[in-house]
């Protein structure tokens, strides 16, 4: 990047639009000064043009009669005027040219052929004698003779046109400069008053990372860019808020379900070491101490599975739902020994998800843990197609978890009443659902007849009027286009 690109850039927004606002306005301003001047030039010249015509015609008229002198009435107004022989010689002239030709040789070549208009001294700067010439020929024979009449001249002062168009660029110039001062304060005004709202939300921002809680910019009433910005800003701020409350409740009820276990570790462990103990008793305190260790990994893990879930990679091939949980539910009838009747299954067919096989199996672990822990028999697992969607749905015969509790419950470590003299930590549901957010899903958790859809869709809840349902709707894998069945 250039150098001067660079300190361009480096200016402040409102020097910037300024200094483009005023740059766009003085070409603007040269622009209509220019053609003014050319169109009061233009008549100008006009003018002389036809009073130059007039004197042509008089002198030709006053050669042909003979009567062509310094008396002559056509051209003792103060005229000028020269007759010029095929070689461009000065035959006979008005006293005031004195025989200086006012044409050059190619000049004099063009007038034999039609009229030649020409302009002798400059308008700036001043020249002492400015003329106006038109030579017109007299005859239209291509050789006269030499020392014959065969280019008329006249010539007019340009004084008073000259000194017209001298004040007239005066003028402009300082019209142009007013003008451009007016529009560039105006401009200023304008730019100031656009950007102020950025300059307070800047300050306001600066506020909120100095640590201030709570603050939201200022943003007036309307519906422009800048209060839409503020707007957003604000709902960026009222997220980030509740992120940030999200995570300290996290952490301070991380810290308190670990806390109870790392006390009960530490107190088991003292009362080991506080005496000699047999071997028998001393062993009996390393497996409480190894069970509740393998309880506080078993929570480091799940802590660490609800916090990040990534999202299917590209070649991820896609699962069959049906195949996946059945396996899953004959594991759980038999750790628990349950029967058919208590543990039904309703596989229909579905489309193929994409997603790994492992979290299918962790997403219904999770919930027919909970299913069987705070629930009732019978417990039914369904797989059915939908809208393009794989609905999994897991149904208990249970008392259902309370209206209230329902918006909480898939936080992490949320727990109803009931539920907490249970074992549990309380992340089930909170891991279900980010493996189902984090692959495009949906998890929606209903107790009776009240329902709970976090993210709205048009698949509509088809379960029972009594006990818990938890249904995670999954998006059906993309069809395979001809490229990749060649693959």
């Amino acid at each position: 990047m250039a150098p001067g690109s660079v300190r361009w850039r480096r200016l402040p927004v409102r020097v910037r639009l300024i200094a483009g606002f005023a740059a766009a306005m003085l070409v603007v301003l040269t622009g209509a000064g220019g053609f003014v001047y050319l169109r009061v030039q233009y008549a100008l010249d006009r003018r002389l043009d036809a009073d130059l015509a007039a004197e042509s015609a008089a002198v030709t008229a006053a050669l042909h009669d003979g009567t062509l002198g310094p008396r002559n009435p056509a051209v003792v107004s103060g005229g000028l005027y020269e007759i010029l022989d095929p070689a461009g010689t000065v035959l006979q002239a008005s006293p005031g040219l004195a025989g200086r030709p006012l044409l050059t040789a190619g000049q004099v070549a063009a007038a034999r052929r039609g009229p030649v208009r020409a302009d002798h001294g400059t308008l700036l700067p001043i020249s002492p004698e400015p003329l106006r010439v038109l030579a017109t020929p007299l005859s239209t024979d291509p050789a006269p003779p030499a020392g014959q009449p065969a280019v008329v001249v006249v010539a007019v002062r340009r004084d008073q046109r000259d000194e017209a168009l001298r004040e007239l660029i005066a003028q402009l110039a300082l019209a142009n400069l007013a003008a451009l001062a007016v529009a560039s304060f105006v401009g200023y005004r304008l730019a100031r008053a656009a950007l102020d709202p950025v300059e307070r939300y800047r300050a306001q921002a600066a506020r909120i990372t100095d640590g201030a809680a709570g603050v939201r910019l200022d943003v007036p009433a309307g519906d422009d860019e800048l209060t839409r910005l503020g707007r957003t800003l604000n709902d960026m701020l009222t997220a980030l808020d509740a992120a940030l409350e999200r995570e300290r409740r996290f952490v301070s009820d991380a810290s308190h379900e670990l806390r109870t276990p790392l006390t009960l570790l530490a107190a088991e462990l003292e009362l080991a070491l506080r005496r000699p103990r047999p071997a028998a008793e001393l062993e009996e305190a390393l497996r409480a101490a190894a069970a509740d260790t393998a309880g506080l990994i078993a929570l480091a893990d799940s802590l660490l599975d609800v916090g990040v879930q990534p999202a299917p990679a590209a070649g991820t091939p896609p699962t069959d739902l049906a195949l996946t949980v059945a396996p899953t539910v004959r594991r759980h009838r038999a750790a628990a020994g349950l029967t058919d009747d208590a543990v039904r299954t309703d596989l229909g067919p579905a489309p193929p998800v994409r997603i790994d096989p492992g979290r299918v199996d962790r997403i219904l672990t999770n919930l027919l843990d909970n299913a069987l822990r705070h629930g009732a028999a019978p417990v039914t697992v369904a797989v059915s197609a939908t809208d393009g969607w794989a609905r999994l749905t897991v149904h208990d015969a249970g008392p259902g978890m309370p209206a209230e509790f329902l918006p909480h419950a898939a936080e992490r470590f949320a727990r109803a009443d009931a539920a907490r003299t249970t074992p549990g930590t309380g992340l089930g549901l909170s891991l279900v659902d980010a493996i189902a957010t984090a692959h495009g899903g949906r998890l929606r958790w209903c107790s009776g007849t009240a329902h709970h859809h976090p993210q709205p869709t048009q698949v509509p809840c088809t379960h029972p009027g009594i006990g818990t349902t938890i249904t995670v709707l999954l998006p059906a894998a993309p069809e395979p286009s001809a490229d990749d069945a060649l693959t």
